[in-house]
């Protein structure tokens, strides 16, 4: 592989650039971007070689082009990419949603449906934009492949190789299941700590509780400073996984309620020390 075309130019794409850049795995990366100030961090940076306010037949013809944009913008993304792409590219994204993406693919570029690899590196920060970009992002992180039903062996691995080489441990599943999983473990936590940073915004008494906010809000609402378009995408595009969690989120606040109500400090402190040794448990099995 030699070329490189990164579609959204931010901290994900951005930081695979310069990690495969880095590994000699790519000569010349190409940026398209709306924005022409991200773009120029971005050459700035020395992210991308080549800034492009739209894609040109020469970027689309890398031999490997990376979605990076808001889910919204995939459609029209994936229109242009067909009337400007050839056989030999391979056409990935870096979605948070796995079976839009999917059906995606297959709507909007059914000639080159076999050549697109739906991926998912699972790192990331609450900062955006070519400047967030960064060496050693994807080390020891996971990264899920999505094969769908007409995949291109090559193409996907070329893609699990290209993850591999900056140290992403790759894990493949089904669409389906990827959204699943991730409705629970990412897109539910951002959807309550955008609940309840909103909450605390709207208060009466906000400058007061945001002056003796410590560490454990700030961890707690970490998530909520995500990117708002990025996330109102993914919401929408998993909604019906994320409310089926969120159902069972609502079960378990009406169990805290119940004994609060009743002041069951026993219950409470049972329900506590069950969640604390799950997530002692999950913490260990991270190290």
């Amino acid at each position: 592989m030699q070329t490189l075309t990164l579609i959204g130019v931010g901290l994900i794409g951005g930081s695979l650039a310069l990690d495969l850049k880095r590994a000699g795995k790519v000569s010349h990366v190409f940026g398209v971007d709306i924005d022409a100030d991200n773009l120029e961090r971005a050459l700035e940076r020395r992210v991308i070689d080549h800034a492009l306010p739209a894609l040109t037949d020469e970027a689309a013809r890398a031999d490997v082009v990376m979605i990076a944009t808001p889910v919204a913008a995939m459609p029209q993304v994936m229109r242009t990419l067909a009337q400007h792409t050839d056989a030999s590219t391979v056409i990935t994204d870096v979605g948070s949603t796995k079976q839009l993406t999917v059906r995606a693919f297959r709507d909007y570029l059914p000639q080159h449906f076999a050549r697109c690899v739906a991926a998912h590196p699972i790192a990331g920060s609450d900062r955006s934009g070519a400047t967030a970009a960064r060496f050693g992002l994807f080390e020891d992180k996971k990264l899920v492949l999505c094969p769908h039903e007409a995949q291109d062996a090559a193409g996907l691995a070329l893609i699990r190789s290209l993850w591999e080489t900056v140290g992403a441990q790759v894990h493949v599943m089904s669409a389906a299941q990827h959204d699943r999983i991730f409705s629970a473990v990412s897109h539910l936590p951002h959807l309550l700590a955008y609940a309840f940073m909103h909450q605390i915004a709207q208060d009466g008494e906000r400058s007061a509780l945001l002056h003796f906010a410590a560490s454990g809000f700030r961890d707690f609402t970490r998530i909520a400073a995500s990117h708002p378009d990025i996330w109102a995408d993914v919401c929408v595009a998993n909604r019906e996984d994320i409310l089926a969690h969120l159902q069972d989120f609502y079960r378990e606040l009406d169990v805290l309620r119940g004994w609060l109500q009743s002041g069951d400090r026993q219950a409470l402190h049972d329900f506590f020390a069950a969640a604390k040794e799950a997530r002692d448990r999950w913490q260990e099995q991270q190290s």
